[in-house]
């Protein structure tokens, strides 16, 4: 099965093609263009590349979160209407799995993180063995300090994935000695993650619901935390 993927859940964008679990192809941007502005021509540079066309795509795929609360909803409203004008089976994936699927074969455990802002990253926690991914934690918001006191227990090495590496490196690898900090095209988000995460669902039998799907930021945006605030407020008044 050919399955397009978007990654677009912070500042760099990317787009892949998979095909049977095989990356055919893959075009990253982290020049600070929108998603907008890059990503469907992105898509479409990469089919052509291929040498195949919108037709011959039969899955989608997309980073549904967390992430940029922007970019999130651009990546999925792109997997959602390319699915939906063409009929095909829409996947949402978590955007920290796919950075740990990136990760590549090594033994220990993998910590994706993305600086949340307020003191917080999105985060989960895997254990691969020689390539096999397994889920520790859920995706979650939490501070860097119970980050830190989690880690401390870990036996063997820690991966850091994603945007947030090097700011929990720094703040965290005084008191984790496991922490590691991959290779930069081991490290960062890419839809080839995206696309296998995807693929790993469709092995499993899982149907990709197009109409259902929707992001997952984990936590409400500064808009609707503002929102809340004001009606508290008129309530109290």
């Amino acid at each position: 099965m050919r399955i397009l993927a978007f990654e677009t859940s912070a500042k760099a964008g990317s787009v892949a093609l998979l095909e049977d679990g095989r990356l055919l192809a893959e075009s990253y941007c982290n020049t600070g263009l929108t998603h907008s502005q890059t990503l469907l021509t992105m898509a479409q540079e990469l089919l052509k590349t291929a040498g195949m066309t919108a037709k011959d795509v039969e899955a989608v795929a997309v980073a549904a979160g967390p992430g940029s609360f922007t970019g999130v909803r651009i990546g999925v409203a792109a997997a959602k209407g390319f699915s939906w004008g063409a009929e095909l089976p829409c996947y949402g994936v978590s955007t920290l799995e796919a950075m740990a699927r990136n990760l590549g074969v090594w033994s220990g455990y993998v910590c994706p993180v993305m600086d949340a802002r307020r003191s917080q990253v999105y985060n989960a926690l895997f254990h691969t063995d020689g390539g096999k991914l397994t889920r520790i934690a859920a995706d979650r918001a939490i501070s860097l300090q119970e980050l830190g006191e989690e880690l401390k227990k870990l036996p063997e090495p820690i991966f850091l994935v994603g945007d947030g590496s090097i700011l929990c490196y720094n703040t965290l690898a005084e008191g984790v000695s496991g922490l590691v900090l991959p290779p930069e095209h081991r490290m960062h988000q890419r839809a080839a993650g995206v696309a296998l995460a995807a693929w790993e669902q469709i092995c499993s039998g899982v149907s990709g619901d197009g109409k259902a799907l929707c992001p997952n930021y984990l936590r409400v945006s500064q808009a609707e935390r503002e929102r809340l605030a004001r009606e508290q407020k008129d309530k109290g008044e």
